[in-house]
Protein backbone atom coordinates (compact mmCIF):
# COMPACT_ATOMS: atom_id res chain seq x y z
CA UNK A 1 0.00 0.00 0.00
CA UNK A 2 0.87 3.57 -0.85
CA UNK A 3 0.09 6.94 0.80
CA UNK A 4 -0.61 10.48 -0.96
CA UNK A 5 -0.98 13.92 0.31
CA UNK A 6 -3.58 15.03 -2.49
CA UNK A 7 -4.33 18.80 -2.53
CA UNK A 8 -7.18 20.79 -3.67
CA UNK A 9 -8.72 23.79 -3.24
CA UNK A 10 -11.50 23.92 -0.65
CA UNK A 11 -13.68 26.68 -3.45
CA UNK A 12 -13.09 24.06 -6.42
CA UNK A 13 -13.09 20.38 -4.17
CA UNK A 14 -13.42 20.40 -0.13
CA UNK A 15 -13.14 17.39 2.05
CA UNK A 16 -17.04 18.05 3.10
CA UNK A 17 -17.77 18.34 -1.18
CA UNK A 18 -16.15 14.83 -1.85
CA UNK A 19 -18.68 13.70 1.63
CA UNK A 20 -21.66 14.14 -0.28
CA UNK A 21 -21.10 13.32 -3.32
CA UNK A 22 -22.65 9.64 -4.08
CA UNK A 23 -20.24 7.47 -2.44
CA UNK A 24 -18.28 9.88 -0.93
CA UNK A 25 -16.25 9.85 -4.39
CA UNK A 26 -14.65 12.48 -6.42
CA UNK A 27 -12.63 12.54 -9.84
CA UNK A 28 -9.79 14.09 -9.06
CA UNK A 29 -9.64 16.09 -12.49
CA UNK A 30 -7.68 19.22 -13.58
CA UNK A 31 -4.26 17.70 -12.86
CA UNK A 32 -2.04 19.14 -15.47
CA UNK A 33 1.51 18.86 -13.58
CA UNK A 34 3.17 15.43 -15.36
CA UNK A 35 5.10 14.44 -12.28
CA UNK A 36 1.54 14.54 -10.76
CA UNK A 37 -0.06 13.04 -13.58
CA UNK A 38 3.24 9.87 -13.15
CA UNK A 39 1.90 9.45 -9.72
CA UNK A 40 -1.48 8.81 -10.74
CA UNK A 41 -1.06 6.74 -13.64
CA UNK A 42 1.97 4.70 -12.42
CA UNK A 43 2.07 4.46 -8.78
CA UNK A 44 -1.64 4.43 -7.41
CA UNK A 45 -3.30 1.46 -6.64
CA UNK A 46 -7.13 1.42 -5.46
CA UNK A 47 -6.81 1.49 -1.62
CA UNK A 48 -3.87 3.62 -1.19
CA UNK A 49 -4.59 5.77 1.43
CA UNK A 50 -4.95 9.92 1.06
CA UNK A 51 -4.11 13.02 3.32
CA UNK A 52 -6.94 15.14 1.91
CA UNK A 53 -4.93 18.45 2.08
CA UNK A 54 -7.36 21.90 1.57
CA UNK A 55 -4.70 24.55 -0.22
CA UNK A 56 -4.83 27.96 -1.61
CA UNK A 57 -7.13 29.00 1.12
CA UNK A 58 -6.87 30.88 4.37
CA UNK A 59 -5.46 28.26 6.12
CA UNK A 60 -3.97 25.05 4.26
CA UNK A 61 -3.62 21.86 5.73
CA UNK A 62 -4.96 18.64 6.13
CA UNK A 63 -8.67 18.12 6.43
CA UNK A 64 -9.52 14.36 5.82
CA UNK A 65 -8.43 11.29 5.21
CA UNK A 66 -9.34 9.74 2.36
CA UNK A 67 -8.20 6.60 -1.11
CA UNK A 68 -7.64 5.87 -4.22
CA UNK A 69 -10.72 4.57 -5.72
CA UNK A 70 -10.34 3.28 -8.95
CA UNK A 71 -7.29 2.71 -11.73
CA UNK A 72 -6.01 5.49 -13.45
CA UNK A 73 -8.32 6.55 -16.78
CA UNK A 74 -8.26 9.36 -18.78
CA UNK A 75 -9.34 12.87 -17.61
CA UNK A 76 -12.17 14.12 -19.30
CA UNK A 77 -11.90 17.79 -19.13
CA UNK A 78 -8.83 17.50 -21.48
CA UNK A 79 -10.73 16.86 -24.22
CA UNK A 80 -13.52 19.41 -22.96
CA UNK A 81 -13.46 22.91 -25.15
CA UNK A 82 -15.17 24.50 -22.69
CA UNK A 83 -13.46 23.48 -19.55
CA UNK A 84 -10.47 25.53 -18.30
CA UNK A 85 -8.17 22.05 -17.98
CA UNK A 86 -8.71 21.55 -21.89
CA UNK A 87 -5.54 20.34 -23.67
CA UNK A 88 -5.80 21.04 -27.37
CA UNK A 89 -3.67 18.35 -27.90
CA UNK A 90 -4.85 15.67 -26.01
CA UNK A 91 -6.38 13.30 -28.16
CA UNK A 92 -9.53 10.91 -26.92
CA UNK A 93 -7.15 7.73 -28.46
CA UNK A 94 -3.70 9.58 -27.13
CA UNK A 95 -4.78 10.55 -24.05
CA UNK A 96 -2.13 13.08 -21.88
CA UNK A 97 -3.72 13.64 -18.86
CA UNK A 98 -5.39 10.90 -16.41
CA UNK A 99 -6.79 10.92 -13.40
CA UNK A 100 -8.23 8.66 -10.10
CA UNK A 101 -11.31 8.69 -8.23
CA UNK A 102 -10.61 9.56 -4.47
CA UNK A 103 -13.16 8.36 -2.03
CA UNK A 104 -13.27 10.62 0.90
CA UNK A 105 -13.35 8.68 3.94
CA UNK A 106 -13.98 11.29 7.08
CA UNK A 107 -13.28 14.56 7.80
CA UNK A 108 -10.49 15.48 10.35
CA UNK A 109 -9.60 18.26 12.08
CA UNK A 110 -7.74 20.71 10.09
CA UNK A 111 -4.10 19.91 10.96
CA UNK A 112 -1.90 22.91 9.60
CA UNK A 113 1.09 23.41 7.62
CA UNK A 114 2.93 25.31 11.06
CA UNK A 115 1.34 22.19 12.70
CA UNK A 116 2.58 19.78 10.11
CA UNK A 117 6.38 21.49 10.36
CA UNK A 118 6.44 21.52 14.28
CA UNK A 119 6.62 17.06 13.39
CA UNK A 120 10.66 16.50 13.16
CA UNK A 121 9.31 13.17 12.03
CA UNK A 122 7.87 14.62 9.27
CA UNK A 123 10.57 17.02 7.80
CA UNK A 124 11.37 15.31 4.91
CA UNK A 125 7.41 15.36 3.69
CA UNK A 126 7.26 16.64 0.21
CA UNK A 127 4.43 19.35 1.12
CA UNK A 128 7.09 20.65 3.60
CA UNK A 129 9.93 21.26 0.79
CA UNK A 130 10.80 25.01 0.00
CA UNK A 131 9.78 25.43 -3.68
CA UNK A 132 7.75 22.36 -3.33
CA UNK A 133 4.14 22.91 -5.42
CA UNK A 134 2.94 19.52 -6.31
CA UNK A 135 -0.42 18.78 -6.23
CA UNK A 136 0.08 15.09 -5.50
CA UNK A 137 2.56 14.31 -3.05
CA UNK A 138 3.79 10.72 -1.82
CA UNK A 139 3.76 9.91 1.87
CA UNK A 140 5.54 7.48 3.46
CA UNK A 141 4.64 4.53 6.06
CA UNK A 142 6.53 6.29 8.80
CA UNK A 143 4.92 9.73 8.32
CA UNK A 144 1.38 8.37 7.50
CA UNK A 145 1.78 6.92 10.85
CA UNK A 146 3.38 10.00 12.79
CA UNK A 147 -0.04 12.04 11.36
CA UNK A 148 -2.03 9.15 12.29
CA UNK A 149 -1.27 8.65 15.81
CA UNK A 150 -0.12 11.99 17.04
CA UNK A 151 -1.90 14.62 13.93
CA UNK A 152 -5.30 12.93 13.62
CA UNK A 153 -6.05 10.89 16.49
CA UNK A 154 -9.47 11.31 18.08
Amino acid sequence: MNYWLMKSEPGECSIDDALAMPAATVAWTGVRNYQARNFMRDAMSVGDGVLFYHSSCAEPGIAGLAEVASPPYPDPTQFDAASKYYDASAKPESPRWMLVDVRAIRRTRLVPIAELRAQPELSEMAVLKRGNRLSITPVTAAQWAVIAARLLAP
